[in-house]
């Protein structure tokens, strides 16, 4: 014998004068929440990921799954909450990241510069994989840079990515037309060449960010550069931790747990707990855990409009 069975919801919306629970199929993300990594002191140190492309967009989550929020905001975030616990006596910036956009490279850069002024903590930065570009960038707000022996790191330099599918248009019959107020008006448009002089505006832009990264690493707490030393250093290459060290851009070689305990002796707490921040529903287990895998080109762009805009990028990418 068979027997159909209802779905429950559905027999509830047969019977009369049911009343019905809006229950959202995606819940609404937790605050972060604190799990100690190791170590069993009285102080705190805030092991804080820089990891994978740094951008201000929040990444998709599929058809039913949360979008991811951004690096920006997972780390202003994380530098509130750890301002207002004041068992935190210093924080290790975890560094793999190949960089991404100039403002959101600034940004994360901004914070951690203001989070020290107002918490006067030692900050410390450690390359693990990648610290190129706009991870560089983020290491120099740290009062010491830490590169493991096999980290890559340099790539000082800006870079305007912009694709021209002009040719690809006229062949599939599709032609662009723009009614625009001045000539200027679509700059570094997708739908033709640029024009000599707007390659020579745009380059005047990238000069002026390129300064702006010379100027954030002349300031770093360590630099012994000056600033024609550096310009020979800053055309984009990249560096192998070594090599880094010759140069003076970073301070050290060796790995996490050397920078755990260098900080633990600055905050005269040989046993301060490690901690990190994370949601509700994932989990870490070592101070490795969680560090973002290399992405392809594709995925790190998955954030940015590359055919309908251009952006100035602080990134590295092989």
């Amino acid at each position: 014998m068979r027997c159909a069975v209802l779905p429950f919801f559905l027999l509830l919306a047969l019977l009369p004068g049911c009343a019905f629970v809006n229950v959202p199929l995606i819940p609404p993300p937790s605050p972060l929440a604190e799990q100690v990594l190791e170590g069993d002191g009285t102080k705190k140190i805030l092991l804080l990921d820089i990891s994978g492309t740094i951008s201000e967009q929040e990444k998709p989550g599929g058809l039913l799954g949360r979008a991811t929020p951004s690096l920006v905001s997972l780390v202003r975030e994380s530098l509130h909450k750890a301002e207002q616990d004041k068992a935190i006596a210093g924080v290790i910036l975890r560094i793999n990241s190949p960089g991404g956009t100039v403002t959101a490279s600034d940004i994360i850069r901004h914070d951690i510069t203001v989070f020290k002024k107002r918490r006067n903590v030692p900050v410390l930065a450690c390359i693990v994989a990648t610290g190129a570009s706009g991870g560089y960038y983020v290491a120099t707000a740290a009062d010491e840079i830490t590169a493991h022996p096999t980290a890559i790191t340099g790539s000082i330099g800006v870079i305007l990515m912009k694709f021209n599918v002009e040719g690809l248009m006229g062949k599939i019959g599709v032609e662009e037309q723009t009614v625009k107020s001045g000539d200027k008006k679509d700059i570094m448009s997708p739908f033709r060449k640029a024009t000599p002089e707007e390659v020579k505006l745009g380059q005047e832009i990238i000069d002026q960010l390129y300064g702006r990264f010379l100027d954030v690493i002349m300031e770093r707490p360590k630099n012994s550069l000056t600033r024609d030393e550096l310009r020979k250093l800053a055309d984009g290459r990249i560096y192998t931790a070594s090599q880094a060290l010759a140069a003076k851009l970073i301070d050290r070689i060796g790995y996490l747990d050397d920078v755990i305990a260098q900080i633990r002796t600055t905050v005269g707490d040989g046993k301060a707990r490690v901690v990190s921040y994370y949601r509700p529903g994932s989990y870490k287990g070592s101070i490795y855990a969680g560090a973002a895998e290399k992405e392809g080109l594709a995925e790190a762009l998955s954030g940015f409009d590359a055919i309908g805009s251009s952006s100035f990028m602080y990134l590295w990418r092989p």
